[in-house]
């Protein structure tokens, strides 16, 4: 059944239905209309010129008779096959507002007619003043009612379709562009966030690494005592490490000159703890215990104890635990030199040439900044002692050499073992070829970098140590305490030979030391004197000093107060009157 509305029919057989307008939608609007509005509108309807079908002869209605043809009806008025019918009048076009009607109506009135979009006003003042009816207006279905009206005509709530909201489920390409372009945007936005995390990732992982480098970096320069303003010679409630907790490794070097005597001894010391590397030089007048508890020094240990003895003579002085002893004789000091490549060395003297055979002629060593020295120079500048110049003054020479030699030897153990091997010399146990060579690469590294110093032993001229010395060397650099020879145990005396028989020399030491005394030697005089001298510097040395010429045979005349030499507290000078056994 069709139920769509058109003009002039009804449904109950009332008044028809006129076109009023167009909604939002573009469809067409009709409202039931008045008997006098409907005749009207018929014969307006009638009136059409435009028929697509007209040509035919027919009248074709696909409203209402459901495409039949009637012949005779002529809804455009057209008079093919319609009975005669007072005619309406023609319209050029269709007027859905009316404004034709309106004009010709004003016309008619004699007044200006105003604009009415639906048409009342134009038939209106063709009927004249209409009293108001109660309009009904009809909305087709399947579209939605006029705006405004929120009800069907019959008071029902308005039927919504899914149909009349097609567009909305319709495909749209432009909205496709739109949810892509949206798609992409979002995208792009997401990997510009996640590119700023991992930014802010690695920068964050990155500090963590700063702080951490640099905290192994503090931390190491803590452990070494290498950071500034904390010394690493605290006492445990300190930030370092104790210097007595520190590991050393320590060797004792003595060197011999065969050409002209004398010895000078130096303490290799390689830090593992802190890194560093230090020559400690050790004067010939350090005052040491002898095996039998008497007091002697440093350079006659060395001749009369040998290396055993003067090693655990040292490890008591100093608190040390010396590892070995290297004996290097001045001819194998010469070959190490020639072996690593000559050394550099800042001479402070003029050397002159032990072969030279006349005076005057040019040194073998020149004073200068970073002279080079051959295996015969560094010996010759190792054991120079100028006219008037003390025993520590050639003993920083010896340290300058050993330096040298350090910077120029190889880091690695192995071919440091083959170098020292290669000098041909016997060590004395427990030191072995393979342990002073990984020892001395040890020490070479050290010395490259910039880690490795010489530092001289101060004493006192009595051979001890004072408590500058205890800070500044044996404790922070040995890790030790001293512990120098008991005053009061024996009274230290020094000989000097000037009797003109050498042998005296060792007489007067086996009296002085069955008397209880310690015996100092202080060689032998250049030329003989006639009278022997005993010398006390201290008035409370006085009974002592007349104690050791009775012990030795002098006359108690001998005895005077005066200057006595540095490590001994009773100074005697054998002269020609003395007579061993006596």
């Amino acid at each position: 059944m069709n139920d769509r509305y058109d003009a002039g029919y009804g449904a109950d057989g009332g008044a028809p239905y006129e076109l009023v307008g167009y909604d939002e939608y573009g469809q067409p609007v009709y409202r039931q209309a008045t008997d006098q509005q409907a005749q009207q509108a018929q014969q307006a309807q009638q009136a059409q010129q435009y028929d697509a079908y007209q040509q035919q002869g027919y009248g074709y209605d696909p409203y209402r008779t459901g495409g039949h043809q009637q012949p005779g009806y002529d809804p455009y008025g057209t008079g093919a096959g319609a009975p005669q019918q007072p005619q309406a009048p023609s319209y050029d076009s269709y007027d859905p507002y009316g404004a034709q009607q309106g004009a010709q109506q004003g016309g008619r009135s004699g007044q200006d007619a105003p604009y009415d979009p639906y048409g009342q006003l134009g038939q209106t003042g063709q009927t004249g003043q209409q009293p108001p009816v109660t309009e009904q207006t009809a909305h087709i279905p399947q579209q939605p009612g006029p705006a405004g009206d929120d009800q069907e005509p019959d008071g029902s709530a308005p039927e919504y379709r899914t149909e009349q909201f097609a567009f909305v489920e319709e495909p749209d390409g432009d909205s496709e562009d739109v949810i892509d372009w949206m798609q992409f945007t979002e995208n792009r936005t997401e990997r510009r966030e996640e590119a700023k995390r991992r930014a802010r990732s690695r920068i964050i992982a990155l500090a963590v690494v700063f702080a951490l480098v640099a905290a192994g970096g503090v931390g190491y320069l803590w452990y070494a005592g290498k950071l500034p303003g904390v010394s690493d010679s605290g006492t445990g409630t300190g930030t370092t490490t104790a210097a007595g907790a520190q590991k050393r490794d320590v060797v004792v070097v003595h060197l011999h000159d065969t050409t002209n005597g004398g010895t000078a001894t130096a303490l290799l010391v390689d830090n593992t703890t802190t890194e560093q590397g230090t020559t400690v030089l050790l004067p010939n007048s350090l005052a040491l215990t002898g095996d039998d508890g008497s007091t002697t020094t440093l350079a006659k240990s060395v001749e009369d104890d040998g290396s055993e003895g003067t090693r655990t003579a040292l490890d008591t002085v100093l608190g040390t635990d010396i590892e070995g002893t290297w004996r290097l004789d001045t001819p194998f000091l010469l070959t190490l030199v020639d072996l690593v490549g000559n050394i550099e060395v800042d001479t402070d003297a003029d050397v002159p040439d032990p072969d030279a055979k006349k005076k005057g002629e040019a040194p073998l060593v020149r004073k200068g900044k970073g002279q080079t020295l051959s295996g015969k120079m560094a010996v010759a500048y190792a054991t120079h002692r100028g006219s008037g110049e003390d025993q520590n003054a050639q003993l920083e020479r010896f340290g300058q050499v050993m330096h040298g030699v350090l910077r120029k030897m190889t880091s690695d153990p192995d071919a440091a073992t083959v170098t020292v091997q290669t000098l041909g010399q016997i060590l004395e146990p427990p030191l072995t070829d393979k342990d002073l060579g990984a020892f001395l690469a040890r020490l070479s590294e050290r010395a490259k970098g910039g880690d490795h110093k010489s530092a001289l032993l101060p004493v006192q001229e009595d051979g001890t140590l004072t408590a500058e010395a205890s800070d500044s060397v044996v404790k922070d650099v040995l890790g030790g305490t001293a512990k120098s020879p008991d005053k009061n145990a024996a009274v230290s005396v020094s000989v000097r030979n000037a009797t003109g028989t050498k042998d005296n020399t060792e007489k007067a030491r086996v009296v002085l030391l069955n008397g209880g005394f310690t015996f100092r030697d202080a060689g032998a005089a250049g030329a003989a004197e006639a009278s022997s001298e005993v010398v006390y510097a201290d008035a409370a040395d006085k009974e002592n000093a007349t104690e050791v010429a009775k012990t030795l045979g002098l006359p108690a005349d001998s005895v005077s107060k005066g200057k006595t030499s540095a490590n001994a507290r009773v100074s005697v000078v054998l002269g020609q009157d003395y007579e061993p056994g006596s």
